[in-house]
């Protein structure tokens, strides 16, 4: 696996011993992978797009009162080649990533494009893992069985995580068909909290917090966030989480579980407008942070 040079790594930190894969903790690896988009293509520049804005992330962070990168290094890889590699190909591409990172006893980062890619990765934490939860942020629900023929799409990535038996809670969702409710209906994995179901106090942060289990996988669709905080993706939904919602939840569910590694999805980038992947970027940095300051990564 070859890494991006300490110049070119997330965050582009001046220490370029802690952008080495050997000396690093974390491993950030790129999937621009889009195959099925159905609303505004683009998302495969998004990987790219995160990468470029982090260099302009402040390394320090007052909510945790460090530079969270200096205990942990941060590596990134060359991004995955899928020229000519679309749905079971790709997603086993992602997989044998995946799995060769969490072998190396890394904690893995992914920065995708379209969602189909986190179905690549999780089947490498179920391997890697015996029990965890997958908590989902995203204005749709993804259950679709399978989307315009393909059930590799973008739209029925958490029905193949169903498929897998793993738990999910769901956060944010405002856009779903009717297979999709009545599968959150029936389906004794699934919690959903629903956009209109979040308020200003933070019970229901707790309440999701206390749906997942100790172990916790977290996929982060942009589009979960409202468009003014993240206007640049595939399928924007007005109505998502606003960034000190989102944050608090991330911050609240480090507190009190096990992290074992997150994606950021699905962002599509537009010229002249650097907020989305700017503000993405932030988040991956801000997230680390959490994680690290609560439970230090060995």
């Amino acid at each position: 696996m070859k890494t991006l040079s300490a110049e070119k790594t997330f965050l582009a930190p001046p220490e370029k011993e802690l952008a080495n894969l050997e000396n690093s903790k974390v491993a950030i690896q790129l999937i621009p992978y889009e195959h099925t988009s159905s609303y505004l293509s683009g998302s495969d520049k998004g990987p790219e797009a995160i990468i470029a804005a982090s260099h302009f992330v402040e390394f320090y962070d007052e909510e945790i009162d460090e530079e969270a990168y200096k205990n942990t290094g941060v590596a990134t890889l060359e991004p995955i080649n899928f020229n000519g590699v679309y749905d079971e190909a790709a997603v086993h591409a992602i997989y044998n990533q995946t799995i060769e990172l969490l072998n190396l006893e890394k904690f893995v980062i992914t920065l995708g494009a379209e969602h189909t890619i986190t179905q690549g990765v999780v089947k490498a934490f179920k391997e890697k893992f015996n029990s965890f939860t997958v908590l989902q942020i995203d204005a749709h629900s993804d259950l679709r069985s399978a989307y315009q023929g393909n059930p590799y799409s973008h739209a029925s990535v958490m029905a193949r995580i169903h498929d897998m038996q793993i738990p999910m809670v769901q956060v944010g969702i405002r856009a779903q068909c009717k297979e999709e409710a009545e599968l959150i209906k029936t389906s004794p994995l699934i919690n959903t909290w629903y956009a209109h179901q979040l308020d200003s106090n933070d019970q229901w942060i707790d309440d999701c917090i206390s749906a997942c289990g100790e172990n916790v996988y977290v996929t982060i669709d942009a589009d979960g966030f409202d468009p003014s905080v993240a206007p640049a993706v595939g399928t924007a939904e007005p109505g998502g989480l606003s960034w000190k919602m989102g944050t608090k939840l991330l911050k609240k569910l480090s507190e009190s579980r096990n992290i074992l590694g997150f994606d950021i999805v699905e962002i599509a980038p537009r010229e002249g407008d650097i907020l989305t992947e700017f503000t993405m970027a932030k988040l991956c940095y801000k997230f680390l942070g959490f994680i690290n300051h609560n439970q230090p990564l060995k």
